[in-house]
């Protein structure tokens, strides 16, 4: 499925020029398993060989990012504060969420959110999802749009010119995101696991310890 997707956007590019860029850089967003690695390194080979302006392929590969990014920000906006916590108060237990963690999150996204944007734009996997907290808390939307546009320029400059440069091996380039993908995994389910850890393991341990003491 994923080879077919990429291989569906890659003929859009080849068809379409920056107009196909643009699209498929906005469904890219909304839906990730279209894969970026496959359509800017195409783009910058395209460059290379004089199909198309290297810096117009940039620039219709940000505002992409950037619409792509303002519709996962109006989901999140839609969803809300108040939808949420209610989803928290009634399904949070299964997670081990509470709505204090909603409100420590929340307060760690008012003070770090430009910066949270602008650094996940460029970390493979969650680089899309980092919209919908956005939306959730508001952010100003110039605001967004400006970090948003920061980080998606420097992701779409690494692989449009690592496709420039690579030419007929454009190709190569998904195989060195996936390397980055892993380090990133793994620290997801490094994270999962510790929340779980503190969440329900250590409290039934401490438990458990508490009744077996000595009295």
């Amino acid at each position: 499925m994923l080879d077919g997707l990429a291989n569906w956007a890659t003929d859009v590019i080849e068809k379409l020029g920056y107009t196909g860029v643009f699209l498929m850089i906005v469904l890219e967003n909304v839906f990730p398993p279209i894969p970026s690695e496959a359509i800017l390194p195409l783009a910058g080979f395209l460059s290379g060989e004089g199909k198309m302006w290297l810096p117009g392929v940039i620039l219709a590969a940000t505002l992409g990012a950037v619409v792509g990014a303002l519709i996962l920000y109006g989901i999140g906006a839609l969803v809300g504060d108040t939808r949420l916590r209610w989803l928290v108060r009634r399904y949070g237990k299964w997670f081990s969420i509470r709505e204090s963690d909603l409100d420590s999150a929340n307060g760690w996204f008012d003070r770090h959110g430009g910066l949270a944007v602008m650094i996940c734009r460029v970390v493979p996997i969650v680089r899309s999802l980092i919209s919908i907290p956005a939306g959730l808390r508001r952010m100003p939307i110039p605001q967004f749009v400006l970090y948003t546009a920061l980080g998606s320029l420097v992701w779409n400059c690494v692989l449009v010119l690592t496709g420039w440069w690579l030419g007929d091996n454009w190709e190569e380039v998904g195989t060195y995101v996936d390397y980055l993908e892993i380090p990133v995994i793994l620290a997801v389910i490094g994270a999962a696991g510790w929340f779980i850890w503190k969440r329900k393991i250590e409290p039934r341990r401490n438990l458990s310890a508490k009744a077996n003491a000595p009295r």
